[in-house]
């Protein structure tokens, strides 16, 4: 005879949602992407003309483009791998794959951490400017224009988008911690079609 599973075999309704915060998490890092690479060139012609009003020398404020740019680079390649990754996990839970919950689990806890540190950054970056140093009072005032170069939107989308990752993190930890999703993704495997359904060995016979 055959064990029925007691598991749900519909996905709950708590995977699901835990499924679309991520998928909508992930469009949100490849837009984030996208909108770091379109405006880098305008970002960095507005620093050099602001620049050349400061006191610093061509060599000084072409070092801090080149950091401007290799950061800009990093950011959207972080926030591409990042949504790549977000897709990925929320394909694995949509399959009901335990594994993907547990990485997930272990993503949404590093992404709380970067998240939080982020935001940090980028509150950090409009609320406390460098101040002017005696022994490099150039690199200071160059470092001060970095917050006024960007659009006027970008900080505070990055400083939105980081919000509503930590937000997303927990929202999704918290659904796969729940029951319902703990018993969905523990149940027996279902039995591909025209296959027979899994029955257990049957005891030897006794011999006389």
């Amino acid at each position: 005879m055959s064990y029925p599973d007691r598991a749900p075999a519909r996905r709950p309704a708590v995977v699901t949602a835990a499924v679309a915060v991520l998928a909508l998490m992930a469009v949100a890092a490849l837009a984030y992407a996208l909108a770091g690479a379109v405006t880098r060139g305008g970002t960095v012609d507005r620093f050099r003309a602001a620049s050349a009003d400061t006191s610093a020398l061509p060599d000084q404020i072409d070092t801090v483009v080149t950091l401007l740019g290799v950061s800009t680079v990093l950011t959207t390649v972080v926030s591409l791998l990042a949504g790549l990754l977000l897709a990925t996990l929320a394909l694995g839970l949509r399959a009901g794959r335990d594994g993907a919950r547990t990485a997930t689990w272990i993503i949404s806890g590093l992404g709380l951490i970067a998240g939080c540190c982020g935001l940090t950054l980028l509150v950090g970056q409009r609320t406390l400017p460098l101040g002017p140093d005696e022994n490099d009072r150039a690199t200071a005032e160059l470092f001060n224009l970095l917050a006024d170069a960007y659009p006027s939107w970008w900080i505070p989308l990055g400083v939105g988008l980081s919000v509503g990752q930590v937000l997303g993190y927990l929202v999704v930890a918290v659904l796969l911690a729940l029951p319902a999703a703990s018993a969905w993704f523990r149940r027996r495997p279902v039995s591909s079609p025209g296959q027979p359904p899994h029955q257990p060995p049957a005891p030897p016979y006794p011999t006389r």
